[in-house]
């Protein structure tokens, strides 16, 4: 699979989903992109890990490039600097999904922390993109030893699981324009912490069609629409407006 971008409070949120038989779900989902935490200034991972000295290894990789296989051994934790990684996994009979996306800030691969001896993904940048490569038994040894790290880790590990399941009642019930309109959303950074880099380079309407389950053609419809009506500007580079959260939150 070929990728996930980290979201942390309310603007792209799915509404709670009610086990009980006589609750029905809605087709329209409303999911705002999460906001800022405003209680105060973050805790600083990537000052931490160059401080601590566990950022010394640093990868660089092109656009479409694999990180790591679907099988591969999982002896390692990344942490994405610059750049944007697609998760996908492949079925037996060979069917593709893309199962999140991920950007600067994000960790990458930390099933290993969780016992998991091999990926259970397949990870392809979709843009250069540079992480630093933290050895599984140096993560475990910081987890144990620094708390403020070991509180912010296991703070974004929740966060992390919420937005996978926003991204799987985004595929289930929201058209495929609403899909889009949250992919570019997402790769925007709208909602991080902090500023939104509003420009996606090298991120092909192809690959768009591969994240959301839909068409190049489809996408190209959705896009050229956008652009219409002010949401995107599109010359190669995609620059995002905040307008286009309307799009998401329109029933």
């Amino acid at each position: 699979m070929r990728t996930k971008l980290n979201a942390s409070s309310n603007e792209l949120r799915s509404s709670s989903i009610n086990p009980s038989p006589t609750r029905r779900i809605s087709a329209n989902v409303r999911r705002p992109p999460p906001k800022a935490n405003s209680r105060g200034p973050a805790f600083d991972v990537q000052l931490f890990l160059d401080s601590t000295g566990l950022g010394r290894r640093v990868t660089e990789f092109r656009g479409r490039e694999t990180i790591f296989a679907q099988g591969d051994p999982a002896n390692n934790v990344m942490y994405i600097q610059k750049g944007g990684v697609r998760l996908t996994v492949v079925s037996e009979t060979g069917k593709e999904a893309v199962v999140a996306t991920l950007g600067p800030g994000d960790f990458l691969g930390e099933g290993c922390l969780a016992g998991q001896s091999i990926r259970s993904a397949t990870a392809t940048t979709i843009a250069l993109t540079t992480v630093l490569v933290v050895e599984k038994h140096v993560v475990i040894r910081v987890l144990h030893e620094e708390h403020e790290f070991s509180d912010r880790f296991i703070a974004y590990t929740l966060s992390r699981n919420a937005r996978v399941e926003e991204d799987l009642i985004d595929q289930l019930f929201n058209s495929s324009e609403k899909r889009l309109a949250r992919t570019l959303l997402l790769l925007a950074r709208y909602g991080a912490q902090d500023q939104p880099q509003k420009v996606i380079a090298n991120v092909s309407q192809e690959m768009l069609g591969e994240m959301i389950g839909t068409t190049r053609s489809r996408v190209n419809f959705f896009m050229n629409k956008f652009r219409k009506l002010g949401f995107i500007q599109y010359d190669g580079e995609i620059h995002v407006n905040k307008s286009l959260l309307s799009v998401v939150l329109h029933d």
